[in-house]
């Protein structure tokens, strides 16, 4: 006999349909701060150079769905006092979450915009959705428009993170092409013990100060404060080019790069709004779990903070210049490196001891949500600066047979308030695809395009430097 409660949320095989799996804890804490202002949406573009048959991809996602059970669930419906909230798995989905959009100018515009205002319903199973769009374009060499394909996938964050709806979509290609994919090695890291360090890598300055947030636009406060839901603007980037290894082991990887280039462009917005420049801390999703079919659904990452203080305090001048002064980019790298190294290769909970504890199954959960809700209120002032995900190069081939490969997949997380800004990166084809989504409340559309030409900006500053750039002698 099946026991009512699985342990399919932490990786094990779940029943085809009726069990239950309570919340871990980054489902649950994110259940009790929903907001209707600032839906709590991932979204996952794949751009396809052809076309793709309406029944045979219908069928194909249905088949990835049943491939990765736990991702058919929805939320037990339960009263406040009750002492668990709880996922049922139900072995088929609910209706059909694949649906195909009107052709015409505008709309993937139109299902992007969807994917940041509708959240899929957590009533429903799975809390996710397909949409399919077909946008034209002229071919490369500029003959007769050629038809291309846009998946958009939309998950609820509440249930599911974008590795999971990207493994999703890596076995609807698997079935749609009918080619078996290649062995995907999960992530390599070094062995560690112990707890993850602190924010600050030892310095401390990180710690003590609180981290600077981003400076809102000048748009009037009143229109700012009325400002819903979240914008979003994408860049394609070159990749950055990787330092030479030293004795095995690159001195800073693509990924520092990216946390550096953001500390770079808000620390330049920052000044630029007559702000006094200060620490930047950024929260990194840290995901240890295998890229195969037997990758564990949900929310499987766990976040860490990355201190962004360079350990010279005469350096922020430097930094933050016209343009970046090298020595000074070469030292933050070499810093940062060590600290994502060492948060890495830790181990602890996904969101910390604080949320273990708020939502352990002591009190009711409706007072749970209480004190959750106003412990994300307290910690306002303390939360990191900004939200910086990368997958880095997108493990699998997506190959839609004759629809063909992917040529860029592109991917977003939430931006709420009060950190109100995340960067999100994938590489494709040697190509670095960039998502920025800000609050509304804090940014409007401009000041996000001026925000994500100071990215580029900086993350060039940061692939023009080598180590051997003269350092400031100790």
């Amino acid at each position: 006999m099946i026991s009512p409660w699985t342990t399919a949320g932490r990786g094990t095989a779940p029943p085809p349909g009726g069990g239950r799996i309570p919340f871990p804890t980054a489902d649950e804490v994110s259940r009790h701060c929903l907001s209707d202002d600032e839906p709590e949406t991932v979204h996952i573009e794949v751009h396809l150079p052809g076309r793709l048959d309406p029944a045979r991809l219908r069928t194909a996602f249905r088949r990835a769905l049943l491939t990765h059970p736990r991702v058919l669930m929805r939320e037990v419906p339960g009263r406040r006092h009750r002492q668990t909230l709880a996922w049922e798995l139900t072995g088929e989905p609910d209706g059909d979450p694949v649906s195909f959009a009107e052709r015409g100018p505008g709309a993937l515009a139109r299902a992007r915009a969807r994917a940041l205002t509708e959240c899929p319903l957590l009533t429903l199973s799975p809390p996710m959705r397909l949409e399919v769009v077909e946008v034209s374009g002229e071919t490369a060499a500029g003959g007769p428009s050629r038809t291309r394909t846009v998946l958009l996938l939309t998950t609820h964050h509440t249930a599911l993170d974008a590795p999971s709806g990207l493994r999703v979509l890596a076995t609807t290609a698997e079935q749609y092409g009918g080619a078996a994919a290649a062995p995907v090695p999960a992530p390599v890291r070094p062995g560690r013990a112990g707890p993850a360090p602190g924010a600050a890598g030892g310095t401390g300055r990180a710690v003590c100060a609180r981290p600077v947030r981003v400076a809102p636009d000048s748009r009037p406060e009143p229109v700012r404060a009325g400002a819903v839901g979240n914008g979003m603007l994408h860049v394609e980037l070159p990749v950055p080019r990787r330092a030479a290894r030293t004795g095995g082991t690159p001195p800073w990887t693509v990924n520092d790069q990216l946390l550096v280039a953001v500390s770079l462009m808000v620390g330049r917005w920052n000044v630029s709004r007559g702000r006094p420049a200060g620490p930047v801390r950024i929260t990194m999703p840290v995901d240890d779990r295998p890229r195969g079919r037997e990758m564990p659904m949900g929310n499987g990452t766990r976040l860490v903070e990355v201190g962004m203080t360079s350990e010279d305090p005469r350096d922020t001048d430097l930094l933050l210049g016209e343009r970046p002064d090298p020595a000074a980019v070469v030292r933050l790298l070499r810093t940062t490196a060590g600290r994502t190294r060492a948060l890495k290769s830790s181990r602890g909970a996904p969101l910390g001891a604080g949320a273990s504890l708020l939502t352990a199954r002591l009190l009711p959960v409706g007072i749970r949500g209480a004190l959750t809700r106003g412990a994300r209120r307290a910690a306002a002032p303390w939360t990191s600066t900004a939200l910086v995900t990368n997958i880095g190069r997108v493990p699998y081939a997506l190959d839609f047979g004759d629809a063909g490969r992917a040529t860029a997949v592109w991917f977003s997380a939430p931006a709420r308030m009060p950190r109100g800004l995340s960067v999100a990166a994938a590489s494709t084809g040697g190509r670095l695809h960039v998502t920025l989504r800000w609050s509304r409340a804090l940014l409007g559309d401009a000041a996000g395009a001026h925000l994500a030409d100071l990215f580029g900006q900086s993350l060039s500053a940061t692939s023009e430097v080598t180590p051997s750039h003269h350092t400031r002698p100790s």
